[in-house]
């Protein structure tokens, strides 16, 4: 084989390997990033849901815990440090009834949002870190949502208003 005839193989090898290498059989399938939040959080282990409530200022959406079980209620919040500013807690109840929290080993202050048959907002209580007296629901509740205490009246957020999750 001549030197120009080895050159033209050599050259012939490297184009078909770049070909294939270009082709889309040959290229590595890399997944598309995703900007989904975790569907459990990290810390209690529980579903979390959107919970939107509808106020005469808009829409506000809190990515929420949901408290579904009776061992998850009786916990809550409890011994929690942080939670941001669109989080909370949704625990909901079904049959609707009247309804009590208390703060035991609660550290974070937060508004405790009674919600009745129609989703509307009952009344809202302010709930005191440690503090063991019960806060009551205006009447029968389909649930509690709990958020960070003020963050109700920074958004302008009262009775009536509808919760949907």
């Amino acid at each position: 084989m001549t030197l120009t005839r080895k050159l033209l193989a050599v050259v012939a090898v490297a184009a078909l390997g770049t070909m294939s290498a270009c082709s889309p059989q040959a290229a590595e399938q890399v997944p598309e990033p995703t900007s989904a939040a975790p569907s459990t959080h990290p810390e209690s282990g529980l579903e979390i849901i959107p919970v939107t409530v509808t106020t005469a200022n808009g829409t506000h959406t809190f990515m929420s815990e949901v408290a579904d079980t009776d061992q998850a209620q009786a916990r809550g919040l409890m011994f929690r440090t942080e939670m941001g500013p669109d989080e909370g807690m949704i625990f909901p109840y079904d049959p609707p009834e009247p309804l009590s929290f208390w703060m035991r080993n609660t550290v974070l202050p937060l508004d405790i949002i009674f919600i009745g048959p129609d989703n509307r907002i009952l009344n809202i209580a302010e709930g005191v870190p440690y503090n063991q007296n019960s806060v009551y629901s205006d009447g029968p509740s389909i649930g509690v949502l709990e958020l960070n205490r003020g963050r109700s009246e920074e958004l302008g957020i009262g009775p009536g208003d509808l919760v949907e999750w």
